[in-house]
């Protein structure tokens, strides 16, 4: 196995472990059992847990983005554009194992004592919040209601990863609705119902 191989097995691991059981139940030798590499390989790649963590949550980020930006770019109005995004976080909810916000998780767990681990939260909360800032943009709206998309999001978010279920999907996208129409925004959004060609998220 190569390099870029024991990489890729290690951050898989990882991530599922991460995000099923939290960053600090699981331990180095725990992803060294799970990814098949050994444990001296293993720290060769990445030295200090903390770097591992780091890696997760940037090659993570990545992964969410892409498919995000790839359901939002099935659509072609501005408007329905925007509404997509909550349909795509009501796909992620949904699915069988979801645990909240990765970033959340981790910057609960590490945040106050792991400036990379903050770091890498920060970064995919800021590119989140670019993209919304796209989206309204091409929208043609105020600056100002792609922060307020972005906390519709991050509360959904929170709140599904708290509780479960879609519903916090289902509300904040109405809520986006309601923005948009007061800003004149509205037309061309499709129904919430309205999942053709949806691809679940992870």
């Amino acid at each position: 196995m190569d390099g870029e191989a024991a990489r890729e097995r290690v951050l898989d691991a990882a991530e599922r472990l991460f995000y099923a059981r939290g960053v600090q139940a699981v331990g180095m030798d725990d992803v060294r059992g799970d990814s098949g590499v050994s444990l001296k390989r293993l720290y060769g790649l990445f030295p200090a847990k903390e770097q591992l963590v780091a890696a997760y949550l940037e090659r993570r980020d990545v992964h969410w983005r892409g498919r995000l930006a790839e359901y939002v770019d099935r659509h072609a109005e501005p408007g329905t554009r925007i509404l997509a995004v909550f349909d795509w976080l009501g796909q992620w909810f949904a699915e069988p194992g979801f645990r909240g916000c990765a970033w959340i998780n981790a910057y609960g767990e590490l945040g106050a004592t792991s400036a990379p681990v903050a770091d890498r939260v920060r970064a995919h909360k800021e590119a989140f919040r670019a993209f919304l800032d796209r989206l309204a943009t091409d929208a043609g709206l105020p600056a100002a209601v792609g922060g307020q998309l972005f906390l519709l999001a991050e509360g959904a978010m929170v709140t599904a990863g708290v509780a479960g279920g879609t519903g916090p999907a289902r509300e904040a996208r109405e809520a986006a609705r309601v923005l948009l129409a007061a800003a004149g925004a509205e037309e061309g959004a499709p129904s919430s119902s309205d999942t053709r060609g949806i691809h679940p998220a992870t």
